[in-house]
């Protein structure tokens, strides 16, 4: 009884101990020299511990932090402190606050073990040029920059080829990311921790097509405007038109829209089902090939919008829709921001749809400058507002921005062009877009209608999620990659713990 009372005593004694630890950095572990003085702790009713009990208190929580330092040490951690990016030791990004673009991140070198293992799987088909390396490293029309690249890429031309390539890298430990058409502009396709890049762009088939049944069986690979060519010929069509380049596996990776979601959905309501590799090399599919089904966890719906963090996607069963027969596009001029809201507002009432994509005539402004491209979403009442406040702080900005958006579904982007030798510029650029984000999670809108989180936009979920969201994520995450393999340092923040 007096042994059992002892520990309850030491119990209570630790646990603001403990939840001190729980916050600290466990990769550097360390006790604080208060610590190691005599320490006593009662309760009413109850004496104090004796020195001799309290004098084991800092062993036993060295002992507990050298444990939970050594669980930590799967590579990568997800679990850091919340250390400033400028820092180049801290080896985290993303987080909250945060305006620095290049991502940082620790570096191991990958086993010869495993280079051995990959050429066996892919034969030629995978390279460590450093020219190839640093072009996967780099997506094409995105401002984020990470210090590091893969170490090698690999380029697999089946499913079996992937399930083998991923269960090779989880058992050593390499993390890597899946790649497809790279048009992605947050910095999903970034390789922070270097490792392995997985190009999927070999894997561009149509495996099946159902005509009666309005859907399509494909590979990853294949983009989405040379699978419309193909349905060109059987009066059907694949409605989402993110961007030239992206490929459906990147489409269901980042949950994509584009200018016809409005009358046709985002890609969570075009995917039937998927086959995805897990971390540990197995292959599952998520549903049936049924239009609507109640069976069990919505696992498609988990995988998409994921970003390769729970997995890679190699076959997706898409819906498709009856061509149409004609389409028209008009363009209008109007006295002010709010009057042009005003109208997309009132002719989503009437049920018309209309936009198209304008990036490569901002990039034709400004040849030699980059692009911040913004990507809020609002609730259709508040998107008037949101654009004039919007406007009103670009029109004081000395860059040069462009206003685009989806006035349908109450998706808004500006297109921020600035000089990427000149860092005031950035930091004017970074400025522009928090403030159209706040102001936009102000209105119960999102930091990101359609474009995913990848890097850039890390920083902003604990405002729009809540920290029980983003506890949650983690807890999916570290269920399903307990390694943290896939695709790390994107989508949670690094500083989130449970």
């Amino acid at each position: 009884m007096a042994f059992s009372s002892f520990f309850s005593r030491l119990r209570s004694c630790s646990k603001p101990i403990c939840r001190n630890l729980r916050t600290s950095n466990f990769q550097r572990p360390h006790i604080p020299s208060s610590l190691t003085e005599p320490v006593t702790c009662s309760r009413k009713g109850q004496g104090t511990i004796p020195s001799w009990v309290a004098s084991l208190i800092p062993l036993a929580l060295a002992v507990s932090a050298g444990s939970l330092a050594l669980q930590s040490q799967n590579y990568p951690s997800l679990c850091l402190n919340d250390a400033p990016l400028s820092d180049p030791k801290s080896g985290k990004n993303g987080g909250k606050g945060s305006t620095d673009y290049v991502v940082k991140g620790s570096l191991r070198k990958v086993p010869p073990e495993l280079i051995e293992e990959l050429k066996g799987i892919c034969q030629d088909n995978m390279t460590m040029d450093e020219d190839e390396r640093y072009v996967h490293g780099k997506p094409q029309n995105s401002f984020h920059k990470a210090v590091n690249i893969p170490d090698v890429v690999v380029y697999p031309r089946s499913e079996e080829e992937v399930s083998k390539i991923v269960k090779s890298c989880n058992m050593h430990k390499v993390p890597i990311v899946p790649y497809g058409g790279a048009t992605s502009i947050e910095g999903h396709t970034l390789s922070p921790y270097g490792g392995v890049c997985i190009d999927m762009t070999l894997m561009n088939r149509v495996k099946a097509l159902h005509v009666e049944d309005m859907d399509v069986v494909v590979e990853p690979g294949i983009g989405w405007m040379e699978l419309n060519e193909y349905l060109e010929s059987y009066g059907l069509f694949f409605p989402l038109d993110p961007g030239p380049g992206a490929t459906i596996g990147g489409m269901c990776a980042t949950r994509c829209s584009g200018s016809l979601a409005v009358r046709y959905g985002t890609m969570r309501d075009n995917v039937i089902n998927l086959k995805v590799v897990l971390a540990d090399g197995e292959v599952m599919k998520t549903a049936s090939r049924a239009r609507k089904s109640a069976a069990g966890y919505d696992l498609t719906r988990l995988l998409i919008g994921s970003e390769g963090t729970l997995g890679v996607i190699t076959e997706v069963t898409l819906r498709l829709q009856k061509l149409p027969q004609s389409s028209v596009v008009a363009m209008c001029n109007f006295p002010t921001i709010k009057d042009a809201a005003d109208v997309a507002i009132a002719t989503m009432h009437s049920g018309i749809q209309i936009r198209k994509e304008a990036l490569w005539a901002c990039f034709a402004m400004k040849p030699k400058f980059e692009a911040m491209i913004t990507d809020v979403c609002v609730p259709l009442s508040h998107l008037a507002e949101l654009i004039s406040r919007s406007k009103q702080e670009l029109d004081a900005s000395p860059l040069t921005c462009t206003v685009i958006a989806h006035a349908g579904d109450g998706n808004f982007h500006v297109v921020v062009l600035f000089d990427p030798t000149k860092e005031e510029q950035r930091r004017e650029a970074e400025r522009l877009n928090h403030f159209m984000v706040h102001t936009a999670l102000s209105m119960e809108g999102t930091c990101t209608g359609e474009h995913g989180v990848g890097t850039g936009k890390i920083k902003y979920l604990e405002k729009e999620l809540g920290i029980e969201n983003l506890r949650t994520m983690k807890r999916i995450k570290d269920a399903l990659d307990p390694n943290n393999i896939m695709n790390p340092g994107k989508l949670i923040s690094p500083h989130i713990c449970f």
